[in-house]
């Protein structure tokens, strides 16, 4: 899709079957190049929760391509059951579009299957920019399930998106921002996606919870660039484990924490964290 006057609220949603039978629903725009940036993301997410001014200014540079995890939005077949099985299905979406390496921006959910992406594929990825995210096995993982269904219940009482209270912190300045982002989601008026049925976000979460208690993998081995962001009160997924995330990997970039924002802190800094991540992908 070489079409440079699109936006993120306007690309057209496209499918390519891979050779695992599954049916990906995809995203795909910006410069053409041999190596695009797969955008990875969160629990529960379809093509409709990426951030557009994250996205745009991804394709202002580089060919950016969002995807439908399976059995998520318009992707056929049923919810991959551990995080392992969602990197092979990410790693046959890769194949199937005809890439032999990709640059990857994850986010949450989105990081840890990147890492056992790695474990399977590590010559598939170039670069890897994590944010929200932590590794497997990181004290507190596990405890998002029941995080998340007390904030999606808060979410309910309250009329409000669950990420609300997800992603940012409740203070007045956290508050702004979640109204920022959820506006920004908005902002495609027609052809979104299909949305997300509960099944999903228990098989997500059951995934999750086992990745959490999975013994810790070698994340050393990895001489991949990388870049580690999150806020400094993330409740989904604690600071101290994108700090750990970090170390962990040999050629890391310093960890970016910004201040007073939650699991969402690339979404509400999304200017700050454009200045880094831009650089970081084009350089």
């Amino acid at each position: 899709m070489a079409n440079q006057n699109l936006t993120y609220a306007t690309v057209p949603t496209q499918f390519i079957t891979a050779a695992n039978g599954i049916k990906f629903a995809f995203r795909a725009y910006g410069k053409q190049s041999d190596i695009p940036v797969i955008y990875f993301n969160h629990l529960t997410a379809n093509l409709d929760n990426c951030d557009p001014r994250i996205m745009d200014a991804i394709a202002a540079e580089r060919h950016v391509i969002s995807f439908d995890y399976r059995g998520v939005g318009a992707t056929t077949g049923e919810q991959g059951t551990s995080i392992a099985d969602m990197a092979k299905d990410a790693i046959a979406f890769i194949y199937a579009l005809g890439y032999k390496q990709v640059d990857i921006v994850a986010f949450s959910m989105g990081g840890f299957i990147t890492q056992e992406l790695l474990l399977v594929e590590p010559l598939l990825v170039r670069k890897i920019i994590l944010a929200g995210s932590g590794p497997r096995g990181g004290e507190g993982i596990s405890a998002v399930v029941g995080l998340t269904y007390k904030d999606i219940f808060k979410g309910i009482v309250t009329f409000r998106d669950p990420k609300f209270y997800l992603f940012f912190t409740q203070n007045k300045v956290g508050k702004q921002a979640a109204r920022d982002f959820l506006k920004r989601l908005n902002e495609r008026t027609t052809n979104r996606d299909a949305k997300v049925k509960l099944s999903v976000l228990k098989k997500q979460l059951q995934a999750i919870e086992a990745w959490g208690k999975e013994a810790q993998a070698d994340l050393s081995v990895f001489k991949h660039p990388v870049l580690v962001a999150n806020g400094d009160n993330d409740r989904m997924v604690p600071t101290p484990l994108s700090i750990d995330l970090a170390k962990r990997f040999p050629n890391a970039e310093p960890v970016i924490i910004y201040p007073n924002s939650g699991h969402g802190g690339i979404f509400q800094y999304h200017n700050d964290f454009l200045k880094k991540a831009i650089p970081f992908l084009t350089t």
